[in-house]
């Protein structure tokens, strides 16, 4: 795969979690997830730019790609769309409009919700795999994502060792949320419930 084709596969994955997150934050009415939809905005815009770089520059340097340049611009353009829409839906969200009845009452049919926590250097998750800790056993909040400084790592599974400073993005029973993110915190120390 050339950079050009990993970058838009990038933006593609940021552009549906951003689309998750916004719906997410809207149902919760959930400020700081909608506050995440625009840090991944701001990371869609520049992520943009350097694809538009890049593509003037195969373009420039290679003609013969010009037609396969023209499609990933297209392919860009519209991917964008969708990250600006889950930019929209998160604006709704920060600028007070999310509580709508219709929203409350699904709200109270829902089982799961998302949460941010951010890792402590105190806490129990520092320098520990998912596969080690167990969280989604041991309270039921499955990571979906990890924010480490302005990256992420979508789906991250079992493998990567979580480091303090990370932000970890979960879903799950609302039950669960404190628990979580006072093993985040460095607040709750025990591992099992």
């Amino acid at each position: 795969m050339n950079r050009l084709e990993e970058m838009l596969l990038e933006m593609k994955d940021t552009s549906e979690f951003m689309l998750d997150l916004a719906y997410s934050s809207l149902i919760y009415n959930n400020e700081e997830i909608a506050e995440e939809v625009m840090f991944m905005a701001e990371s869609m815009e520049d992520l943009y730019s350097r694809i538009q770089e890049l593509a003037v520059e195969i373009g420039t340097s290679k003609p013969e790609e010009v037609a396969r340049i023209v499609v990933a611009v297209r392919l860009q353009a519209s991917i964008k769309s969708i990250a600006d829409a889950a930019k929209s839906i998160a604006d709704v969200v920060l600028r007070g409009l999310g509580k709508h009845p219709v929203l409350a009452m699904s709200i109270k049919e829902s089982e799961t919700t998302i949460s941010l926590a951010k890792v402590a250097e105190s806490s129990v998750l520092n320098g520990k795999t998912f596969a080690e800790t167990r969280l989604s056993t041991q309270c039921g909040m499955f990571v979906i994502a990890i924010k480490r400084n302005r990256e992420y790592i979508f789906g991250p599974g079992k493998g990567p060792t979580v480091r303090a400073g990370d932000i970890l993005i979960a879903n799950g029973p609302e039950e669960g949320v404190s628990y979580f993110r006072g093993l985040a915190d460095g607040t709750e120390k025990d591992l099992s419930l």
